[in-house]
């Protein structure tokens, strides 16, 4: 990070990001960094929103266009800034469509992302900056002090939001980690909920707004609600969902149930989900599902906790690795895989497209992130960064009681080495390039899909999100505790 200065405190370090910082080789993937966009990207993010919903509306005949519409500007309240994780799947009928897996509120993906525009070297980073962030703090009463970006991992994006940031807005910009448990951060609250930022000096400086990539449990540092600092995203929209696959499932639910109410001719899909369920019950509802299930814990991320179950070796793995969990609830999901070894839900059966077959004719699991934001400059949700990741092995065709199945089936490219360390698997990433989309077998139409879906579960999220906030812009614990009853993570909480 040339014209940088790095200031050391406890684990995190605080680094001063000057305007005109910015070098491309230090934010972006050294693939991307020589990839040249795939045309139907390009022509795909090039679409108006106009052009858009109705592609979309076509293909989708019992859509109402106009309400679609009013969705597509509706101005979240808390989630601005997001990306989902889609399935590109497919029924016994052939019928292809996108399956919403997970939706982050602190997504990653800039770093993957060739140029859409050669002239323009920040990339997307540019873009979320200067048509989200920047209009939202515009519109915002902040308290006096400076610009952050606060982050626990993924440095090569947090960094480039950072320098982004800076020559947004023509000043420094603290870059600032803050690890979950560091014994002397280099950033804290103050009485008024004001962030403060120490320096090289060791005094602290106040901080009016900050972009989070904060990961890893951010609620156990960072208050869940009445910050005087504006934050970017709030925690409220990580406890609504962007971080709590647990309420995320109910948000869905009850967005899905008001999109079906006014007959707006869309919902949200997802794999079928049973929430609020112990360890003891997992056994039970693994069967339910025919014995092939997804178990998560609801509140980790980057992978981490997810458990494909599709032997009774799988199964007793995962209860041993989750003996001593602090938290007192999972989510149980249906799995997607194979035509012969998918579950069974009630809404039929979903099984991976896949990509297109190698020289060896092996089939490979694969998921899209689809990032989006809400543009002020335009006033509507608009998609922002697309990649797609790739299993470690192929997808088989039967299975046998020693089949691993995460790796036919996990996409995450992140391996945790420690803590707070991780390291990246980039031999399985897939770039919206000349050489890497070819392989997905999607089209324009899929991409579309994929950001209605992803607008969808954004807008269940804030809706969320606005519901755990009450009047006096306080957090609605008693709400919160009704909706997800576990006390590990209540715990956790900074309220």
């Amino acid at each position: 990070l040339r014209y940088c200065h790095f200031v050391m405190g406890g684990n995190g370090k605080t680094v001063v990001c000057e305007p005109g910082s910015f070098e491309r080789e230090h934010h972006f993937y050294q693939r991307a960094l020589n990839a040249q966009i795939h045309p139907l990207v390009s022509y795909y993010l090039s679409l108006s929103p106009e052009v858009l919903l109705t592609r979309f509306c076509h293909l989708n005949p019992a859509a109402d266009k106009e309400k679609i519409r009013e969705i597509l500007h509706t101005k979240p309240k808390y989630f601005r800034w997001a990306g989902s994780d889609l399935f590109h799947v497919t029924t016994v009928e052939g019928h292809r469509q996108t399956v919403v897996i997970e939706t982050n509120s602190c997504p990653s993906g800039q770093k993957s992302m060739p140029l859409l525009d050669e002239n323009e070297d920040h990339g997307g980073y540019i873009s979320l900056m200067s048509k989200t962030v920047k209009p939202y703090l515009a519109e915002q009463d902040l308290p006096e002090g400076g610009l952050a970006v606060l982050y626990d991992k993924n440095v090569m994006e947090a960094s480039g939001y950072a320098n982004t940031l800076a020559d947004v807005y023509d000043e420094k910009v603290y870059l600032v980690e803050w690890y979950k448990n560091d014994p002397d951060p280099p950033a804290r609250f103050n009485d008024e909920r004001i962030l403060e930022i120490r320096t090289k000096e060791g005094e602290w400086v106040p901080i009016r707004a900050a972009f989070r990539y904060v990961t890893q449990k951010p609620w156990n540092r960072i208050f869940v609600s009445k910050t005087k600092t504006a934050i970017i995203n709030p925690l409220n929209a990580c406890l609504a969902g962007g971080r709590n696959k647990a309420l995320a499932a109910k948000a869905y639910d009850f967005y899905n149930a008001t999109l079906q109410t006014e007959e707006v001719g869309v919902s949200i899909r997802t794999p079928e989900t049973i929430r609020d369920v112990s360890r003891a019950e997992v056994p039970l509802y693994v069967s339910s599902f025919g014995g092939h299930a997804v178990v998560k814990v609801p509140y980790g991320n980057a992978g981490q906790g997810v458990y494909t179950i599709t032997s009774q070796k799988e199964l007793d793995e995962f209860m041993e690795a989750e003996k001593d969990c602090p938290y007192d609830s999972y989510i149980v999901q249906s799995l997607i895989g194979n035509s012969s070894w998918s579950s069974v839900q009630r809404t039929g059966q979903y099984y991976h497209v896949g990509t297109i077959p190698n020289k060896k004719c092996h089939t490979f699991v694969s998921d899209l992130r689809m990032m989006i934001h809400y543009d002020y400059t335009l006033g509507c949700y608009r998609p922002l960064i697309i990649y797609a990741r790739r299993t470690r092995t192929p997808l088989a065709e039967t299975l046998t009681p020693e089949s691993d199945s995460w790796a036919m089936l996990g996409t995450n490219l992140s391996v945790k080495t420690g803590d707070d360390q991780w390291d990246t698997e980039t031999s399985r990433l897939l770039l919206m390039d000349r050489r890497d989309f070819n392989q997905l077998g999607i089209s324009v139409d899929t991409l579309i899909d994929g950001f209605i879906q992803t607008v969808l579960s954004v807008i269940a999220i804030d809706n969320m999100a606005g519901n755990l906030i009450g009047e006096d812009g306080s957090f609605n614990t008693d709400l919160f505790t009704s909706l997800n009853k576990d006390e590990g993570l209540l715990k956790e909480l900074k309220l």
